[in-house]
């Protein structure tokens, strides 16, 4: 009787803590639209060039509206540490030695803390508001690039959570994780590509719509603006590459989240139309990138679900496996 007890306590740890992981999920993409934000309305010198201060003050007495929005930020990101280390402690005390959730809890930690570098240095570095250098965007990309494999990271914590897989039991067949892989790698760049199309909106905004589409091809036209173009055509790749997993998940029977993943899908087609028919307001982007967060996740998820169908739940008092089979 007391070992049921016990069973069903550590059972409860590890359904909690699952919970706790998809609230951090959901606390990072707020976090992220709210980066945008920063980035939309010019306040990344809000704190001027000042890191961990805000102008030299630990919390700002006479703030602006831009230092308002930065500050926001950046005690939003230490909302995210706090609640990373939690994670962290309680996924140890909710799995096994060899728990798959225990490394991506800990790949999730190492990404937020260069998440943390990487947004000090765009500051330290004057890489914000109206700057147009090179050095910007190489960072920018970066940053963007380690911001969606946190989110990423994030994700398969809260999801092995819930399967309870170990690390070794994490393998696909080749085909399978090269097709997985690529169309993950082409939606990370359709994020960085969009993001860094977004900063050319918000640097060069477009009269109107033909002189937005003249400037994308003019050779006269700032780079950043030509570069626009690389984000639709990665959308349409990786969008082929979405279309071969959500097939491959209706065949094993992951009806439901394939329908997700590909509502997620559709939305982010309408509203890049859209945010390029209007102009790129601000509010269009911080929607479109809104919708473009969890569609990574429901895409990682997915992904996960198709590579790694089959797990085993453990008992964690008596350490006995329990098979399942994947929903």
């Amino acid at each position: 009787m007391a070992r049921t007890a016990s069973t069903r306590a550590l059972s409860h740890t590890a359904h909690r803590t699952e919970q706790l992981a998809w609230a951090v999920v959901a606390y990072n993409i707020l976090v992220i639209v709210w980066g945008a934000l920063v980035r939309a309305t010019g306040s990344g010198a809000g704190c001027g060039n000042h890191w961990p201060l805000c102008n030299g003050e630990v919390v700002p007495l006479s703030p602006t509206l831009h230092t308002v929005i930065e500050f926001t930020h950046r005690m939003m990101v230490t909302g995210s540490l706090v609640a990373m280390i939690a994670l962290l402690i309680f996924t140890w005390r909710a799995t096994l030695k060899g728990a798959a959730a225990r490394v991506f809890a800990v790949l999730s930690t190492l990404l937020l803390l260069n998440e943390a570098f990487l947004g000090a240095l765009l500051v330290k570095l004057g890489y914000v508001t109206g700057n147009q250098s090179l050095g910007r965007v190489v960072v920018l990309s970066i940053h963007l690039s380690n911001t969606l494999l946190l989110l990423a990271a994030l994700t398969l914590t809260a999801r092995t959570l819930g399967t309870r897989q170990r690390w070794r039991e994490l393998h696909a067949r080749g085909t399978e994780k090269m097709l997985a892989s690529a169309g993950l790698i082409a939606t990370l760049v359709v994020g960085v590509s969009g993001s860094l199309a977004a900063l050319g909106d918000t640097l060069f905004p477009a009269t109107s719509l033909q002189a937005a589409f003249l400037e994308d091809f003019d050779a006269s036209s700032p780079w950043l603006l030509r570069l626009r173009g690389i984000h639709p055509a990665s959308a349409l790749v990786a969008g082929g590459l979405v279309i071969w997993l959500l097939m491959r998940a209706r065949r094993d029977g992951l009806v439901r989240p394939a329908k997700v993943l590909f509502a997620f899908l559709c939305l982010q087609f309408v509203l890049g139309i859209a945010d390029v028919l209007l102009l790129a307001p601000v509010w269009m982007q911080l929607l479109h990138l809104l919708s473009a967060d969890l569609y990574w996740v429901a895409l990682v998820t997915l992904s996960a679900a198709v590579l790694w169908p089959e797990y085993v739940r453990e008992d964690v008092s008596s350490k006995m496996p329990i098979q399942h089979t994947a929903a």
